[in-house]
């Protein structure tokens, strides 16, 4: 099973791709960013990373896709446009048949972590060890993605135990 996390930003939307199959150590297969300039119009901004997200999955044809659950922060100037990304991520991922989901930072942070205020430094570094990677990854926006498709790998048995328990 393939689980893409998705760390929507409009200068630098993170992805980690982890391989999970047989249920054994899930195994990093690509992270990175995708960016695009801030002096361009948000919309055209979008239209590049819908088509590179569009790419992205078809490139690596993710089982799951789990995108950070975007809340507004301090400024709601930048927080709509990451909203608008993250629907877009969502929407793709749907229409190629993938199972979504969604995780706040803080609910990535804490089954990553153990800690749901956890620093950016923090996130990368137990990305690192649970993953058995060489490097950290660059930029943090990388880590999150990974630490989002980990948290889904954690969580998600978790529920199915759950749904199956209940009548």
């Amino acid at each position: 099973m393939f689980v893409l996390g998705v760390d929507p930003g409009l200068t630098r939307c993170g992805f980690g791709l982890l391989d999970a199959e047989n249920g054994g150590s899930p195994r990093a297969v690509a992270a990175g960013v995708l960016e695009t300039s801030p002096g361009r119009a948000t919309e055209d901004r979008l239209t590049d990373l819908a088509r590179d997200l569009s790419a992205l999955y078809e490139q690596y044809r993710p089982d799951v896709v789990v995108v950070e659950k975007v809340f507004f922060q301090r400024n709601a100037r930048t927080a709509v446009p990451v909203t608008q990304l993250s629907g877009i991520a969502i929407a793709l991922a749907g229409l190629r048949g993938a199972h979504v989901r969604q995780f706040t930072s803080q609910e990535m942070k804490l089954a990553v972590c153990g800690y749901g205020a956890a620093t950016k430094e923090q996130i990368q570094q137990m990305v690192t060890r649970l993953l058995h990677l060489r490097e950290v990854p660059r930029p943090p926006d990388a880590a999150d993605a990974l630490g989002l498709a980990l948290t889904y790998l954690r969580v998600a048995p978790r529920e199915e135990r759950w749904a199956e328990a209940l009548p």
